[in-house]
């Protein structure tokens, strides 16, 4: 028997058939496999901002001197800038390495072997991935043709281990929004409530007041988005206060790096140069639809995020890919049966909605 065979026993059992996350592709992993070299590949598969992070944040790390120094653990002076740009009190914050680990910690904090969570597929992965980790069960409830929420089915299949219910708004990857009635009716239910607003600032749509009647209300938000900072790692969460608490307790130590909180409070100082950025990316988002409805194989869905969902009609969507992707031309295809059948397209510049376009045309 190997070594590793020999530890392979003690894993526990609920992770021996685990599947990870399955992330984009990076240009970097693509050289010598694309007919670009890979500074000229158009990426459009991980909804990033394409015109980066405001310039204050670039000069502030650059004059930083203070990176051999660990950031503060309490997360005071973050907290408090978080806040104010969110308008709830400081107490409610807790930020993290991405609004991934928020949902990460979440999990630790609420689920264990034999818990349920309800999820409304298609969607964001992670729920998965984090829940299945602690040893917790996915209840899975199918979004309709228009990919709206069965709120009857989801307040159906509460039980006495149901331990979390999560809602995206705007999905990822489908871009639409649920109706604040909807989410205010599960959120009624009493049960712990996350709604993932990771696109808000593409969407301008919140459940964010509802937090203060609510204490069973959590909204996760990122900065990776709007503002650029997907490299760095940032999101936060608005919990009630005691759950605030616990999930500062149970956070890595230090998990917001020196970089990331300069990164936000630079941000937070240039919001007007960011939200002229958003909205460049809201009107490519609408030229961007439009040109994809011309083309005849491919059905894209209305979006309130930075991305475009796209069922695709002819064609089997993996090859279309896999073509795109060799012309240099990056989009997002999902090995899963609920969206082998469709793309995700990140909203670029108006050059990249160029290629793209060329490279669909040409295919």
């Amino acid at each position: 028997m190997s070594e590793s065979n020999g530890i392979e026993k003690l894993i526990q059992p609920h992770l021996a058939g685990f599947t990870g996350y399955s992330a984009s592709t990076s240009p970097d992993v693509l050289k010598g496999k694309v007919d670009v070299s890979t500074d000229d590949i158009v990426k459009m598969n991980a909804n990033e901002n394409p015109y980066g992070c405001s310039p204050r944040v670039l000069k502030a790390l650059a004059a930083c001197q203070t990176f051999n120094i660990y950031p503060d653990d309490g997360q005071q002076q973050l907290r408090k800038m978080l806040a104010d740009y969110a308008g709830v009190p400081a107490e409610c914050i807790v930020a993290g390495h991405g609004s991934n680990t928020l949902i990460d910690y979440l999990a630790r904090l609420f689920v264990g072997p034999g818990d349920e969570v309800i999820n409304s597929v298609p969607t964001f992965d992670i729920y998965r991935f984090s829940t299945e980790i602690c040893g917790g069960t996915l209840i899975n409830i199918n979004r309709d043709g228009n990919f709206a929420i069965d709120v009857k089915r989801i307040k159906a299949a509460i039980g006495p281990n149901t331990k979390l219910i999560f809602l995206a708004t705007p999905n990822n990857p489908t871009g639409n929004i649920i109706p604040p009635k909807d989410i205010v009716e599960i959120i009624e239910t009493g049960l712990p409530v996350v709604v993932d607003e990771a696109y808000y600032e593409f969407s301008g749509e919140t459940v964010m007041p509802l937090t203060t009647k609510y204490k069973n209300l959590i909204v996760l938000r990122s900065f990776s988005k709007w503002a650029g900072l997907a490299g760095l790692r940032i999101g936060y969460g608005v919990f009630p206060p005691r759950i605030a608490s616990y999930m500062m307790a149970v956070k890595i130590p230090h998990n917001v790096s020196v970089a990331a909180e300069i990164a936000v409070r630079e941000s937070l100082a240039d919001i007007d140069y960011l939200q002229g950025r958003v909205e460049a990316i809201i009107k490519e988002r609408t030229r961007l639809y439009n040109e994809l409805q011309k083309i005849s194989w491919l059905k894209p869905y209305p979006s309130r995020a930075n991305f475009i969902y796209c069922a695709v009609l002819q064609g089997n969507a993996g090859d279309i890919h896999l073509k795109l992707q060799k012309k240099g031309v990056l989009v997002r295809y999902f090995d899963n049966p609920l969206l082998k059948k469709s793309l995700r397209i990140s909203v670029g510049k108006p050059a990249h909605t160029r290629a793209l376009l060329k490279a669909l045309r040409n295919i």
